[in-house]
């Protein structure tokens, strides 16, 4: 599937998944449709993604503010030239800044010119093929940067998290078991995935 989500077709899928399974049912009327968080295609977005692997979202944050004030311009080139050793020293571990520069070269080299023209399954592949860059990495990008509507984040402690306290089971869901739930979620699973976050976000924060 190579469909690009809009804000209309995502309120119309949040409405069809709400009407087909009860938890999300839940997270529709109590919240409505969820957020497109979209991310413009890019360098930038997936160098940001790989910084937010295995930390907060507010650590990443902070980081990636830190290279944009420091990197000018903030570009593929830009970060090639200026190497990993300043990566490292702006505060970006050694494996992450070596992971930056090999997403820099593949931008820079052309090799995503082509992925929003791509299948899913095709787009994911060309992705892996970076270095640094993993399936939960790649599915984020396809999901937010490219806004494929059937993407499942495999991975992302969140969705479990927000599935398990939905159903009120003592332990998260594993992995297996989130992606094996989310597959009664298709041709949507991507609009499922930012339900579940909408509402995870909405339970961190207190708003019930």
């Amino acid at each position: 599937m190579t469909g690009r989500l809009t804000n209309a077709s995502l309120a119309e899928a949040a409405a069809l998944l709400a009407g087909r399974d009860p938890q999300l049912a839940l997270i529709y009327k109590t919240y409505g449709p969820p957020p497109m968080w979209g991310r413009r295609p890019g360098f930038p977005t997936l160098l940001r993604i790989i910084l937010e692997q295995q930390v907060s979202l507010v650590s990443a944050r902070a980081m990636f503010a830190r290279l944009k004030s420091n990197i000018e311009p903030f570009s593929a080139l830009r970060f090639m030239e200026a190497g990993e050793a300043t990566l490292r020293s702006l505060g970006v571990t050694r494996q992450k800044a070596h992971y930056c520069v090999q997403v820099a070269q593949a931008f820079r080299n052309g090799a995503l010119n082509d992925i929003a023209k791509m299948n899913d399954e095709d787009a994911h592949q060309e992705l892996l093929r970076i270095k640094g860059v993993g399936p939960w990495t790649a599915n984020i990008y396809l999901l937010m940067a490219l806004r494929r509507p059937d993407i499942w984040p495999d991975g992302d402690i969140a969705l479990a998290s927000a599935l398990g306290r939905l159903r009120r089971m003592k332990t998260r869901p594993s992995f297996a078991e989130l992606a094996k739930i989310a597959e009664r979620w298709r041709p949507y699973r991507s609009v499922a995935a930012r339900m579940l976050w909408q509402y995870y976000l909405a339970k961190r924060h207190g708003r019930e």
